[in-house]
């Protein structure tokens, strides 16, 4: 099953006063980007944001999953996906521990 444009419409709702958040749809899913680094994926009408230790700690009782088969786990954001507030704190707090994009080489 495939996100719904009404999911993927409030996910983006509730994170619009974070600056730079972008998402990028793909094969029907989506990737959610913040400030350019890849921060999440909304599958199946589910949140997930990529694992860090600030995240972790900030989330307390971490509930994990797998976005699609083969992928790795993911934190699962379900109970507060509804306080704005919270979501945007946990955006802010895992973009500071995730890596920056990788340079394109720019081959010829």
């Amino acid at each position: 099953m495939a996100t719904s444009e009404d999911f993927i419409a409030y996910v983006l709702d509730q994170l619009k006063e974070l600056d730079d958040l972008k998402c990028r749809k793909m094969f029907g899913e989506y990737a959610v980007y913040y400030k350019s680094k890849h921060l999440g994926l909304v599958c199946d009408n589910q949140l997930f944001i990529k694992p860090t230790k600030a995240g972790a700690a900030f989330i307390g009782n971490v509930q994990e999953a797998s976005p699609y088969p083969g992928a790795k786990n993911n934190f699962l954001i379900t109970d507060q996906l509804e306080n704005k507030q919270w979501l945007q704190k946990l955006v802010i707090m895992s973009w500071h521990e995730l890596p920056e994009p990788k340079k394109k080489s720019s081959k010829m």
